[in-house]
Order: C-alpha cells, then structure tokens, then sequence
C-alpha cells in the first residue's frame, strides 16, 4: 500500500517531521520500504511555454515547436495534438530521465528535423495513465521554474511512503529503514 504524507496527516494530528514518522512506524511494526519525494524526482523538468508551432515538413501528426525554457530558446519536435503557441508545460532538456517511457533523452533528429528536449504528458511522469496530449500548465507558471512546483507537488505533503512488502507479506514486524 502508498499512502501519502498528507493523507496520512488528515487521520493524525501531528506535527512530525517526514523522518520521525518514519521512524514511528518502523517502531510500531510497520516497516517503510521507500519514501519517494516528486519533487527530487521532478528536479530535472522545467516549466516552458511554446512560442510557436509550424506543422512538421515531413509528418502529418508532429508539429515542429519553438520553447522557451527560461534560459533558452529550442526547437522540440512534438506529437501532441494540444501543442500550440501561448501553452505552457512541463520540458524535459536532452538528458534528462523520462521515467514513464524509462528513457534518456539525446538530442534527436525525428523524420528529419532536430528536436533538443521533450514536452511531457502526465503518463511520461508518471502522475497518471493520461497521455492525449501534453500537460498544461497555468497561464501564471513562471517559465524555467522547477515542473514540481507548478504541479503542486513540491511540499512535503506529496512524499509517498510505501510499507514493505516482506512486512506486508509475513505481518511480521520489521525494524529496517
């Protein structure tokens, strides 16, 4: 089972720290297998916004787009069908790890035209199954601002904790961190 931090402060009143509840839990028997922070896991991804899209020269369902990341400007080559000029989203830069599709991004050529980066749905980042077109972030996202933030998953409130399965399994307590 995961649960996250916020849902398990709507059933206690406390306020712990991540580590002592970790901590209290493994005590009582219910040993933490892993503690995920999105936002460490998001580091990599920056809010972007579109500056224009052209239809690909060599593709009918990619369109070839202009992205200011906030410290650059790129060309992304984009599947999406939402993808347009004004939209702000979530951009992964060459290097960085995708971790719905387990890729590594290389600046690419894709049918003939160079892409530098990837727009991402919520499927790439794995905040869900959905994957009909890039995510769309609030008109007042602040461009080259960390992904995390803009997506609201940048407290501590969104940390998942996940019991260990051999816990779970035997019901036998556990005292391992």
């Amino acid at each position: 089972m995961k649960f996250t931090l916020a849902w398990l402060k709507e059933h206690l009143d406390t306020k712990a720290s991540v580590a002592e509840i970790v901590d209290t839990l493994t005590r009582i028997g219910l040993e933490v297998e892993e503690v995920f922070d999105p936002a460490t896991a998001l580091s990599t991804f920056r809010v972007a916004q579109v500056l224009k899209c052209e239809k690909h020269p060599n593709a009918d369902k990619l369109q070839v787009c202009e992205v200011n990341t906030g410290t650059e400007r790129l060309q992304v080559v984009c599947g999406a069908p939402n993808a347009r000029a004004g939209l702000k989203g979530v951009f992964a830069p060459v290097g960085s790890h995708i971790p719905g599709l387990d890729l590594t991004l290389t600046k690419a050529k894709i049918r003939g035209v160079e892409s530098s980066g990837m727009l991402l749905s919520e499927r790439e980042l794995e905040l869900s199954d959905e994957h009909t077109g890039i995510i769309e972030l609030p008109a007042d996202a602040k461009v080259g601002s960390p992904a995390a933030k803009a997506l609201g998953l940048d407290d501590a409130d969104h940390r998942g904790l996940a019991p260990s399965g051999a816990a779970r399994a035997s019901g036998a307590p556990r005292c391992r961190r």
